[in-house]
């Protein structure tokens, strides 16, 4: 059997080439599993995976339940809002705690970048990175390079444009690790103050010309001003950033051209899109969903093999 070359998610940057083919071969068989009627395989009957959310969320976090439901796991959910955190606990001995329980796995949102690989390194389990602070968010650069890669048939040679806050994202990071893995050409565009610093030297163009990206680009993925990270302000207003940033139709028919919208979620609105693009037949938004799932049960499952390799005990319990 094909193994990944990683014994934890913890961003795209640290995966081969090859593992993100593997991860992508192994959903589209889950992806035939959950369009049947019986939506569930016994592949983790025996596995215990704790979802550790220390930020909110909503998407992530569901896909997540969901695909390990769908493989069989047993889960633990945890949120940090109603734990001993709260009390001054520290990471370490809040999962060990949990470790404790006999967990092999370990999802966890975080918003310190670095915690996934913190625990990584001191805690002796699986661990899946769902999000740390403005460093990585692997899961979801998968499923977005999954869902242009389904509609386009490749990505190699693509050119893919990332719009809106950089500079907050965790999204962009990871998906600029992910597509240019897979060989395709990505541009980053949005204001100057929401550009990180440094960032062409990731092998990328910036552009401040929302027209002129989408012209270049077979796909544009729109990302959400992210107010809660932004301690100070980046734009003077929601409406400007709309008028030179947001994507409504009247742009995408002065395009003469068919392009690939994407959006990790949740949409602003009316700010980054408007509801009649995001709505329209363009947007691949409800199939990134639907592709998620399918992705993160393809993760889990090749994480939990590699973990049964390494252990070498075909009987471990869980």
């Amino acid at each position: 059997m094909e193994v990944l070359s990683v014994d934890h998610l913890l961003g795209i940057k640290y995966l081969q080439p090859e593992d993100i083919e593997l991860i992508f071969k192994t959903a589209d068989r889950f992806k035939e599993v959950i369009n049947r009627p019986i939506k569930k395989v016994p592949s983790l009957r025996d596995i215990t995976i704790a979802n550790l959310f220390f930020e909110n969320s909503t998407r992530t976090k569901l896909s997540f339940e969901l695909a390990e439901k769908r493989l069989s796991a047993d889960i633990i959910n945890f949120s940090a809002s109603q734990s001993s955190v709260k009390k001054g606990e520290t990471l370490i001995d809040t999962v060990n705690n949990i470790l404790a329980m006999k967990v092999d796995v370990v999802v966890m949102r975080h918003p310190n970048s670095g915690a996934a690989s913190f625990l990584s390194k001191n805690v002796n389990a699986c661990i899946i990175n769902a999000g740390d602070g403005t460093h990585e968010h692997p899961t979801q650069a998968l499923l977005d390079a999954y869902s242009i890669k389904n509609k386009l048939g490749v990505i190699k040679g693509k050119k893919v444009a990332i719009v809106g806050d950089i500079l907050h994202s965790r999204v962009a990071l990871s998906n600029i690790y992910a597509l240019k893995m897979l060989g395709a050409e990505v541009k980053l565009c949005g204001p100057k103050s929401l550009m990180p610093k440094h960032i062409e030297s990731l092998g990328v163009s910036l552009s401040t010309d929302l027209m002129e990206t989408l012209k270049w680009c077979d796909a544009a993925n729109m990302l959400r001003v992210q107010n809660e990270r932004m301690d100070l302000k980046y734009f003077p207003s929601s409406r400007e950033y709309a008028q030179l940033y947001g994507l409504n139709a009247k742009k995408m028919s002065d395009l003469k051209k068919e392009i690939l919208l994407l959006h990790p979620g949740p949409i602003n609105r009316g700010v980054e899109i408007t509801s009649d693009v995001a709505d329209s037949k363009n947007a691949i938004i409800l199939d990134q969903v639907e592709n998620g799932v399918a992705i993160r049960m393809a993760v889990i499952y090749l994480l939990v093999a590699k973990l049964n390799v390494s252990s070498n005990d075909p009987n471990r319990e869980g």
